[in-house]
């Protein structure tokens, strides 16, 4: 058994953990920029022989725990973020600012990292080598973690790294995962379809936008299904579509916009190539132009297998073998801990925070409103994470 007392000890830390998670939920921050949020981690562990680096281009931080002497160098990250959206859980110590809600869990991946640090403190005598804490803003595609990057605040970087997201509709305790691609890439669609305006009546005076962006988007949906291997998962979708101004008015220009999603970096490069063929084809073709606008957000979250193998020995050891789960495919949603995982070799893990007993598959996801966590699960991240820890300095990736 890989440190079994993990559980116990971790337990042992849940109000502490649940005191941080909900003072950092009443009081949500959004972007790179969460002082508040900051204060109370620093507040919480400010008992903790830390090094703590922060500034540059965000309020992230990362709070060194050195151990017995030299050895591996090992990460473990916590996003720090809210959205900004309205709550209605109802909850006693839920957001006291309008329009923001932690409805993501990352106060609760905040709080499990900081119980990590709590933890692994108290055992710094018996292992060499040393921890690094991400506590990082700007998830919420703001980049936070390539900010932190490029601000020097992971140097040198470590030789593996680890992070957990919470799941409200997952089994209660449940640590899920998978080796390689474990989540999509994420690019923002924009596209400008320029005509002629004019009277509705006469449409053979104009260059009519709209039929021509009606037909962009037949023709990507078709393109995706026909072009790429459902294998291999491509995601597409026009989530916007304006033009016009009044019922007998055909507009000079319609605009759509959308999200691109891909689990490779060779699918990435080839769909954008194809929408800027596609949609340029369809205007030139009708007499019309058509402006391609790709935002590229988060790349592909991949994790390394060895670190997905570490990571199930650590759950399974530590809190019973039923509590991990394989993941038998990707999420196509995205999550910038990517940008660590292209430069370091390591692994994201779910877990599920659904009230033990309740039927999971009901429970509000990530992003509502009413999303709740059943927060005597919180002990489970924080043992994985400091499990994860103490495996990897021991051990490496054996």
């Amino acid at each position: 058994m890989l440190h079994p007392d993990l559980l116990d000890s971790a337990r042992s830390l849940s109000d502490r953990i649940v005191t941080l998670r909900r003072a950092i939920h009443a009081e949500p921050e959004l972007g790179l920029h969460t002082p508040k949020t900051s204060a109370k981690v620093r507040a919480a562990l400010a008992h903790l022989p830390l090094e703590w680096k922060e500034g540059g281009s965000t309020t992230g931080m990362v709070a060194t725990l050195r151990g017995k002497g030299p050895g591996r160098r090992v990460l473990l990250r916590g996003d720090m973020d809210a959205l900004p959206m309205p709550e209605e859980t109802g909850l006693d110590f839920a957001s006291t600012i309008p329009g923001r809600m932690h409805a993501c869990g990352h106060d609760t991946h905040t709080a499990m990292l900081a119980g990590a640090a709590e933890l692994l403190a108290g055992k710094a005598g018996e292992f060499a080598g040393e921890v690094q804490f991400m506590f990082q803003p700007g998830e919420e595609g703001f980049h936070g973690a390539r900010f932190m990057l490029d601000d020097g605040l992971i140097d040198p970087l470590p030789d593996a790294a680890f992070a957990l997201h919470i799941m409200p509709n997952a089994p209660h305790g449940v640590v899920a995962g998978r080796a390689g691609a474990l989540m999509a890439a994420a690019d923002q669609l924009d596209i400008v379809v320029r005509g002629k305006g004019g009277h509705a009546s006469m449409p053979h005076d104009t260059l009519d936008p709209i039929p021509v962006a009606a037909q962009i988007v037949t023709a990507l949906q078709t393109a995706v299904t026909r072009r790429f291997n459902a294998a291999d998962a491509v995601v597409l979708t026009i989530t916007q579509v304006e033009a016009g101004t009044a019922h007998n008015i055909i507009p000079n220009h319609a605009t759509m916009r959308g999200t691109m999603r891909t689990l490779s970096p060779a699918n990435r490069a080839k769909l954008q190539a194809l929408v800027h063929a596609v949609a340029g084809g369809i205007a030139s073709a009708n007499g019309l132009a058509a402006e391609v606008t790709i935002t590229e957000g988060f790349p592909v979250t991949i994790c390394d297998e060895r670190a997905v193998a570490l990571g199930r020995s650590v759950v399974q050891s530590a809190l019973g073998e039923a509590s991990w789960r394989d993941l038998p495919a990707p999420i196509m949603g995205a999550e910038d801990f990517a940008y660590v995982l292209e430069k370091v070799p390591g692994a994201m893990f779910f877990l599920g925070v659904a009230r033990e007993g309740d039927d999971w598959r009901q429970c509000c996801g990530i992003h509502s409103s009413h999303m709740m966590v059943d927060e005597s699960a919180l002990p489970h991240g924080t043992a994985t994470l400091a499990g994860c820890a103490l495996h990897f300095l021991e051990h490496g990736f054996a």
